[in-house]
């Protein structure tokens, strides 16, 4: 019973509104010895390990069952039952068997891309320090249970939801939970009941990460007790949007399968009441129509299509999800971006140094101190030789509580705070000594009083360094350095200018003073530094745009895409990235309070005007992309806060963060970003155009197929001829058109002009106009010219079987030829392109092979009904696919010269 209480008080709590005292007693923890053995390995038991419930997969076999769910599938299937019914076991075992390659090959590509992700999950597995029996333990996060001691320091992430009884200058960012950038500064004290989260000064939330000093608490809630569990539970039960292409496809799939039933019936009582044929007979012939007219291998080669998109986006740190999610990256029109570590360095970097009556820039970005100098008028200067740069420089380094780590690859990272991070690469650059005087005396950074103080002996006297907020160092400040290292009176309008002119400039401010004491070695409290301050100087931070992403936003902007950069810095930080990056005009913001007191209307009008929304909070991001899509826009939102998770899960494309992100954003989004880089979200537009301009070229490809097959089939039954082709040969050249010939355009490169044209419209169907008509010409060119072929051979007296034979043949190699008219949907074949597609040469080899085997070996001769065929009959389908390519090629000659407009031959 005691372990049952223990559970639903854990559940239940306010722990923060109790004293550390009744926490502990109630958890049955010791905060000197933590729990002993025997006590985990019980509670272990009871309540189950520290994760988030997992959510509940389908069975293997509904995932599968789950890929026949398709209309043209049903239509094929039912063909399957009526030849069953006719005795024609041959032909329903090859009929089933073509459905569930389909099937398989949809179920095998997704559960890839699945596989994909949960590689990045165990990358980021957690390690917790804890006390048990008396001894620092470091243990998996997941063993952490109610009433464990966890130990943090700086760095560390939080394994659990934790009560706080010791804090020394701990500071946490809680973004992933509160959306607040800013660490939250920790304590102990008893809080108000009804405190939001984001106040709860004395409690650390699982996920979180420790960015200053160290701390003891106690595990109140683990698993998916945690407040990021209770999140997660409730996103678990979200729907996600349908995709364009499954919302394309699946109209399309009932189109067709609506007029292959309208032909087939027409068809069958044609037949039967006007041609008086043998009703099994008719009966095959139509099976025969509908087996030829619905295009049986699509799904697999979309499926395949996708996937091989999948994998290329994986190359280029972009994990997807599903694979329909890969097309709909081609769709986007608007891409909303958080702003930091996406669209900047997330690597707090100083750029400019002022003093009174000096100013220098410093080169370089990132962490790295070997990168970058400081310089004046593009000088390099010599900073043993500037008195009162070195004593800014120290001021920064020695007040301060971040280090500098070089990894074994040599790359540089901070521990600590990102801004005091920034201050210690400026002093490392500046080649002064590395080693810090000791220290007698320090006032932590405080946000009541912004700044933060310390004490140290220098010359046989005590200094005090101050750095902070400038409005509250400059108000302390009665003095400031002069020129030789005199302290002149304080000039405060002067150092006003230029916090303001740095600020415009998207700048951190951070300000720097001392004060000399009468002694050294006593403690120092505020009312001390306080008073009678020299102010030294300034220095402005700034997280420095990625390169790549301000080219990658200029393609944005020749593609149509307009990009919103999201953040919670202040406006005019905002609007000098965005100016920076391309991104809006440098004077025009949005602020979160604003977008409160919109209504719906004033939104979708804000996201029209705006590109830059800035002091924002997670959930607003939810409102803007339900404004975004009321306008009609295929939208992509990032996020890596679990409050983030509802607008992935509401846009298009949700994209979660892969090195910052939490689990519950990976789970909501459709896309995970293995560098968190903007960059790749282009990269992955770019995937996604050329994966849907490959699908409709395959289209355009496949359908002609069974277009051909059709009109031959209609047309002997129409005119009493011999039939053409049995249901198993229409099924063979379907399939082996399919997953071989067809496969090869899923290899084709980005067309010209591709990410210079327009987004296309979320109600653009699959099939055009010009589409349509391209079916229908080269189904009649091929059927046509096929039902001329059969009816010679047939006048010469040609056997039946062999007919049938050279008729599957010439389908299958005129298909061949016009794979050539389709790699470019209006170019020419014969471009600089022609040989750069391997994959096309390889898939014809393999084909010819299975043509071979149909034609040639005895048991397929006797499976398919084929004869194998003389040399001098390979010439009638060579010839026919040649008339087909030549004639395909002058049509687009026409369209390019006649049709289209100049640009729309630009981008073709």
């Amino acid at each position: 019973m005691a372990n049952s209480t223990q559970e639903g008080k854990a559940k239940s709590e306010y722990w923060h509104a109790q004293d550390v005292d009744t926490v502990l007693t109630k958890l049955g923890a010791d905060s000197l010895e933590g729990l002993k053995k025997a006590t985990v390995d019980k509670l272990l038991e009871k309540h189950g390990r520290n994760e988030l419930p997992q959510k509940k997969k389908e069975s293997t076999f509904i995932r599968f069952i789950k890929h026949f769910h398709d209309v043209l599938i049903y239509v094929l299937l039912a063909a399957a039952v009526v030849t069953t019914i006719l005795g024609h076991y041959t032909d329903t075992i090859v009929i089933i068997l073509v459905a569930i390659i389909n099937a398989a090959i949809g179920f095998v590509q997704e559960g890839k891309a699945e596989k994909a992700l949960e590689s990045i999950k165990g990358i980021l597995s957690l390690k917790a320090t804890v006390l048990r029996d008396g001894k620092r333990e470091e243990i998996d996060a997941t063993e952490v249970v109610l009433g464990d001691i966890v130990l943090l320091s700086a760095g560390d992430k939080v394994p659990a939801d934790l009560r706080l009884f010791e804090s020394d200058n701990l500071k946490i960012e809680e973004s992933a939970l509160t959306g607040e950038s800013e660490s939250s500064e920790k304590n102990t004290e008893p809080l108000e009941e009804d405190i939001d989260l984001g106040d709860r000064n004395n409690m650390a939330y699982t996920s979180t990460t420790v960015t200053n000093g160290t701390g003891k608490g106690v595990v109140t809630a683990i698993g998916k007790n945690t407040e990021i569990g209770k999140i997660n539970q409730m996103m678990s039960d979200v729907t996600q949007l349908t995709t364009p292409l499954l919302r394309q496809t699946a109209q399309f799939g009932k189109t067709i399968a609506l007029a292959t039933l309208v032909l087939a019936a027409a068809t069958f009582a044609y037949g039967y009441y006007l041609r008086d044929y043998d009703t099994e007979e008719l009966l095959m012939s139509v099976i025969g129509l509908a087996v030829a007219a619905i295009p049986e291998g699509l799904p697999a080669i979309l499926s395949i299509i996708l996937a091989i998109g999948v994998q290329n986006l994986a190359k280029r740190n972009a994990i997807v999800r599903n694979l329909p999610s890969v097309e709909t990256l081609g769709s986007v029109s608007v891409i909303c971006s958080d702003k930091t570590g996406t669209l900047t360095r997330n690597e707090m970097t100083v750029k400019n140094l002022v003093l009174t009556d000096e100013q220098y820039e410093v080169t370089g970005i990132g962490y790295s101190p070997e990168e970058g100098e400081i310089q004046q008028n593009e000088k390099t200067v010599k900073v043993e030789e500037e008195d009162n740069l070195q004593e800014l420089l120290r001021c920064i380094y020695i007040c301060n509580e971040a280090s500098l780590d070089q990894d074994k690859n040599g790359e540089w990272s901070i521990k600590g705070d990102p801004t005091e991070g920034a201050l210690v690469t400026v002093y490392e650059k500046s080649g002064l000594e590395k080693e810090k005087p000791k220290r007698e005396s320090t006032i932590p950074f405080d946000s009541d009083y912004k700044y933060m103080a310390t004490l140290i002996e220098q010359d046989g006297e005590g200094v005090v360094y101050v750095k902070g907020a400038p409005d509250r160092l400059i108000e302390m400040a009665n003095k400031q350095l002069g020129k030789d290292g005199e302290e002149i009176d304080m000039d405060a309008s002067y150092w006003e200018k230029q916090v303001s002119a740095l600020a415009k400039e998207g700048k951190r401010l951070i300000a720097a003073a001392y004060k000399k004491m009468p002694s050294s070695g006593s403690k120092i409290d505020h009312d001390e530094v306080e008073d009678g301050l020299v102010m030294i100087g300034l220095a402005g931070i700034i997280d420095p745009p990625r390169d790549e992403a301000i080219e990658a936003i200029k393609v944005c902007s020749d593609a149509g895409i307009r990009v919103k950069m999201i953040t919670g810095d202040h406006v005019d930080t905002a609007k000098a990235i965005g100016k920076e990056m391309g991104i809006g005009d440098g004077e025009k913001a949005c602020r979160g309070a604003d977008l409160e007191k919109m209504n719906d209307e004033e939104m979708r009008n804000a996201v029209k005007e705006y590109d830059i929304f800035a002091r924002t909070s997670p959930e607003h991001k939810l409102r803007l992309v339900e404004a975004l899509q009321a306008e009609g826009r295929i939208c992509a939102m990032t996020g890596d806060g679990v409050n983030d998770a509802p607008a992935l899960k509401k846009a298009d494309v949700g994209i979660a963060m892969g090195i910052k992100g939490t689990e519950v954003t990976k789970d909501a989004s459709q896309m995970v970003l293995a560098d968190d880089n903007f960059r790749t979200i282009v990269d992955a537009v770019e995937e996604g155009r050329r994966i849907y301009d490959n699908l409709k070229k395959t289209i355009l490809f496949i359908l002609p197929t069974n277009g051909a097959e059709s009109l031959l089939i209609m047309a002997s039954i129409l005119f009493g001829y011999i039939m053409p082709m049995t249901p198993l040969q229409i099924l063979w050249v379907n399939m082996v058109t399919s997953v071989t010939v067809s496969l090869a355009l899923a290899f084709e490169d980005m067309e010209i002009g591709t990410m210079k044209r327009p987004p296309r419209k979320e109600k653009e169907p699959l099939l055009s106009g010009y589409f349509i008509w391209r079916i229908l010409f080269v189904s009649v060119l091929i059927g046509g010219g096929t039902l001329y072929l059969v009816q010679h051979l047939s006048a010469q007296g040609v056997e039946n079987g062999t007919i049938r034979t050279i008729t599957m043949q010439t389908i299958v190699i005129a298909q061949l030829f016009h794979l050539f008219n389709c790699r470019s949907i209006h170019g020419t074949a014969f471009d600089s392109k022609f040989f750069t597609n391997k994959a096309i040469y390889i898939v014809a080899v393999i084909l010819f092979v299975l043509q071979a085997a149909i034609t040639y070996l005895p048991f397929m001769n006797e499976v398919f009904d084929t004869k194998p065929l003389a040399l001098s009959f390979w010439q009638y389908p060579v010839y026919l696919g040649v008339v087909v390519f030549v004639i395909v090629e002058i049509e687009k000659w026409i369209v390019r010269k006649f049709v289209l407009s100049k640009k729309e031959e630009q981008t073709a």
